[in-house]
């Protein structure tokens, strides 16, 4: 259910855009209760990617973080080619620091990613490529990794991306080295590994463009069911929520919701952002912020998503700019931390409440 109110919108676009405001200044951050203690009044999780880098050298980055937030996410650094650059040779230090850093300070973490097709580490790319690796062996690669990585944080992860982005846009099966090599039951095998490993985590199919009902959320909607149906531990249904206001808001999405929390599945919003085309105005600001608040609103309104999570909150340490040429300021705030719109308008929502 969109609950959006347009006295929200009304506000943004009215009393704080006309008068050319499209942030709020740093000193206003401390200003009222922070977004972690409105979303546990609403019974919802509020999260953030972090950047590890900028956790440790940026003091700012680092309070905020821990004032503002209740659930952190990696952003890069439990990913395979993070983990474990060479074979055999482990680095879990910053992943380890990001689990310590939610634990000091009361949040729980979302491990992602354990299979992807996309930053993997060259060890294993090329062993593939050139026929030293078979696909009897990947597969035991594969289990190795996942067991190996989701029994290290047992206990202290709350929610895994095990699956992520496994189908194209028209709903068919993503052409991976994973499906290259082992098939579509490389997905099922997943999940049970990661079940084994941790049964307590809950365990996620996680990607983009499905807020909405289309045939890709669909293909997801398929999947689900019929994994299920198997006893594969699929537990949730991840949506990134990565938008652009050019191409405007997806539709049906409380609908797309409903139909995998009707399999019995959590869901979540797990990579929030809006980018816009550079430069930023007060019309783009406001056209964002009501793309935020809608999402939230859809997670709110279903009894079944229990998490939202922005990917990164500052434009200091956005990955939209290095990615879309002419894009960016796509997080709630700017390069100074300063509040935009879209801050303002996750603050209503979580205040406002399921």
């Amino acid at each position: 259910m969109n609950r959006f109110r347009m006295p929200v919108l009304a506000l943004l676009s009215g009393a704080l855009l006309a008068a050319g405001a499209v942030t709020q200044p740093a000193s206003a951050h401390t200003a009222g209760p922070p977004l972690r203690v409105l979303a546990d009044r609403a019974g919802v999780r509020i999260g953030t990617a972090v950047d590890m880098t900028a956790l440790a050298e940026d003091r700012t980055y680092r309070r905020t973080t821990a004032r503002e937030f209740d659930s952190v996410t990696a952003e890069n650094v439990m990913k395979w080619e993070s983990v474990e650059p060479q074979r055999g040779v482990y680095d879990w230090k910053p992943a380890d620091d990001l689990v310590h850093f939610a634990r000091a300070h009361g949040q729980v973490v979302r491990g992602h990613t354990l299979v992807w097709h996309s930053q993997l580490p060259a060890w294993l790319t090329t062993g593939v490529a050139d026929g030293s690796i078979d696909a009897k062996e990947l597969r035991g690669i594969l289990r190795e990794h996942i067991t190996t990585e989701v029994k290290r944080y047992k206990g202290r992860i709350q929610q895994w991306d095990v699956v992520n982005e496994v189908f194209e846009e028209d709903g068919s099966l993503r052409n991976s080295i994973w499906l290259q090599q082992l098939g579509p039951s490389y997905i099922a095998d997943a999940f049970r590994w990661a079940h084994a490993a941790d049964p307590k985590a809950k365990l996620f199919l996680n990607d983009y463009n499905v807020e909405g009902v289309n045939a890709k959320s669909t293909a997801y909607y398929n999947l689900a069911k019929g994994l299920r149906a198997q006893g594969v531990p699929v537990q949730g249904f991840g949506i990134q929520g990565h938008l652009a206001i050019q191409y405007g808001f997806p539709g049906q999405v409380a609908e797309n919701l409903a139909r995998f929390e009707a399999l019995g599945m959590q869901t979540a919003f797990t990579e929030v952002d809006v980018r816009m085309i550079l430069p930023a105005d007060a019309e783009k600001a406001a056209t964002q912020a009501d793309y935020f608040r809608r999402l939230l609103d859809a997670c709110l309104g279903a009894r079944g998503c229990r998490s939202f999570t922005v990917w990164g909150y500052t434009d200091r340490y956005s990955w939209v700019p290095g990615v879309f040429a002419g894009q960016g300021a796509a997080t709630p705030m700017d390069e100074e931390y300063g509040r935009k719109p879209a801050y303002g308008a996750v603050r209503e929502g979580l205040a406002a409440g399921r």
